[in-house]
This record gives C-alpha cells, sequence and structure tokens, in this order.
C-alpha cells in the first residue's frame, strides 16, 4: 500500500538521488533510547594504521541497556593496544555516546556463509563478559556461558549445588536479556 518494501537495511538518499545502504536496522546500539549506527565506530577504527578489521556491536548495560564495544583484528606487527584503539575510537568517533566502552582484539571477526560480518557470536561474547563481570563477586558462581539461540543471545550462570542463587537472579534481572541460572550437579 505504502509503496515500500520494508527490508531491515539503512540507509540515505545522496543530493543526486542515489540510495547508500548503511547497514542493518538490527545492528543498531540502543544506548538509553539513542540509537547507534555501527558503522560510526567502525569506520572510525578502521582508520587506525594497525586495525584491520572491525565490528561494533552493543554490550548489555544495566543503566543504558546497552553500551557499545567494538571486536578488532590488527595486523601482525600492530603495536596498539585494545586501550589506545579505545582512546583512538574515543577521538575519532562523531558522536562521544558511540565511542566504545572497550576494545577487544580478535583473531577474526566471525563472517556469514557469503563472508559478511557475522556479529551473532560478538553480541554473546560482550553478554558473556558483561555477566561475568557482574557477577564476579558473587560466592559459589562457577561459570558464565553465552550461546546463540534462535537467533537470540542466552546467557547461562552456573552456581555451586546449594549456593545462594538470589543474589546472581538479582543480577541478571536487571540486565535485558534472556539469561538461565543453573545449579552444578
Amino acid at each position: 500500500e505504502d509503496r515500500f518494501l520494508r527490508t531491515g537495511d539503512l540507509g540515505r538518499i545522496d543530493p543526486d538521488g542515489y540510495l547508500w545502504i548503511t547497514g542493518r536496522a538490527k545492528d543498531l546500539i540502543i544506548r538509553g533510547g539513542h540509537n547507534i549506527d555501527p558503522a560510526m565506530i567502525e569506520d572510525a577504527l578502521l582508520a587506525h594504521p594497525d586495525v584491520t578489521g572491525v565490528a561494533a556491536v552493543g554490550r548489555p548495560d544495566v543503566h543504558a541497556g546497552e553500551v557499545p564495544v567494538a571486536y578488532v583484528t590488527l595486523r601482525p606487527d600492530a603495536v596498539a593496544t585494545p586501550e589506545t584503539l579505545r582512546q583512538w575510537a574515543v577521538e575519532h568517533v562523531a558522536e562521544s555516546a558511540a565511542a566504545p566502552k572497550s576494545v577487544i582484539v580478535i583473531d577474526a571477526i566471525p563472517v556469514t556463509a557469503v563472508g559478511k560480518p557475522f556479529k551473532l557470536p560478538l553480541r554473546a561474547d560482550a553478554a558473556r563478559r558483561a555477566i561475568t563481570d557482574a557477577v564476579t563477586d558473587v560466592d559459589g558462581v562457577r561459570d558464565v556461558t553465552a550461546d546463540i539461540e534462535d537467533s537470540a543471545t542466552v546467557v547461562t550462570v552456573r552456581i555451586a549445588a546449594g549456593s545462594d542463587r538470589a543474589p546472581v537472579e538479582a543480577i541478571l534481572g536487571r540486565y535485558a536479556l534472556t539469561s538461565r541460572l543453573l545449579d552444578e550437579e
């Protein structure tokens, strides 16, 4: 009826009338109601001479819902550290809210069968890291994992048998994510 096909793609039309596809709506990082296009972060970090690949995703956050984090690959002779890359991003990302809270160096950016960046494993890793940090001082926590189920991240926290579940349940309840709490057998 409205003569539009909703593909989930993000884009813009330039002054000459050309349509430029710039990303996917589902890739947006939503920080406190502010939509952040990961491409803004990725482009800034790709401008660093040591960086060969970047994928930015949202990390679950108690206060903002999500905060941006970046996964990067580096040249073999790179001297940059995660902190120097984070600082580079702070200085080069156009919006301060979009500057990544952390930069994680990995061996390779996961890709789909057709070679496009596959961010689901990175989102799962970001969620695992967030929950691991949140439960680090809770007695009885044995392990935190994150898996992808039906294109969604599910975080699993395993606790020692007989441990008090309430502190972990309270922490997990503060995050907007799917989680499981399992007793160790």
